[in-house]
């Protein structure tokens, strides 16, 4: 963990099976890290939400509504109850919005419901969790303060909802940003995962007309 922290960088965030990625399989295909954000208009405070997750779960592939699994006939119980769901997707959620730790929680639960979007089940076996937090600078503890007392400004909680539908259209979005991204791979003892077929996802979209 030390050599990750001593070795980050800004730019882009590699996608795809790399670091934890590397071995992960999501709804039958090669997952990984995938990465999405969102920034929201003027308005509503022009935050930023910034999702990066590590998908290794199984349920029925939907791609903006799209039922891309079940078109592939690839999906939890597809095979008479051989395909297995279980696995976990790791979601890291950080935003500039000053947000207390309540919600912050509020905003990690939202999640799920992006990785629900994407088809995923939360099956008995799997380990999903999500970690939000935010960077503004205001919420830090001042340690050497002379003062006794300290005072923040967090957000509303009327002011939450444009945040609850970033987080869950970023989560929604880097989940399926992290199949597209993934390669095939072969591993060990030759356990191989294949990644999912582009072009048959584009046809499906297309028939359904999702994308032109």
């Amino acid at each position: 963990m030390l050599d990750a922290i001593t070795n980050a960088k800004a730019g882009v965030v590699q996608e795809g099976n790399v670091g934890a990625g590397t071995g992960t399989v999501c709804f039958g295909f090669k997952g990984g890290i995938g990465t999405s954000s969102r920034v929201l208009p003027v308005k509503s405070g022009s935050y930023t939400v910034g999702v990066l997750v590590q998908t290794n779960f199984g349920g029925v592939l939907q791609i903006d509504g799209v039922p891309v699994g079940e078109a592939l006939k690839q999906f939890y119980l597809s095979d008479q109850l051989m395909d297995k769901a279980d696995g976990s997707c790791m979601m890291v959620i950080a935003t500039d919005a000053p947000l207390d730790a309540r919600n912050l929680e509020r905003m990690a639960k939202r999640a799920m419901m992006g990785l629900a979007r994407t088809g995923g089940i939360a099956s008995n076996g799997s380990g999903d969790y999500v970690i939000a937090f935010s960077t503004d600078a205001s919420l830090r503890v001042k340690h050497d303060s002379k003062e006794s007392t300290q005072t923040n400004t967090i957000l509303r909680n009327d002011e939450m909802s444009p945040l609850f539908m970033a987080v869950i259209e970023a989560t929604e979005e880097a989940i399926i940003n992290s199949l597209f991204a993934a390669e095939s791979m072969q591993g060990f003892e030759g356990h191989s995962v294949k990644s999912l077929p582009m072009q048959e996802v584009i046809t499906i979209l297309k028939k359904y007309n999702a994308i032109k």
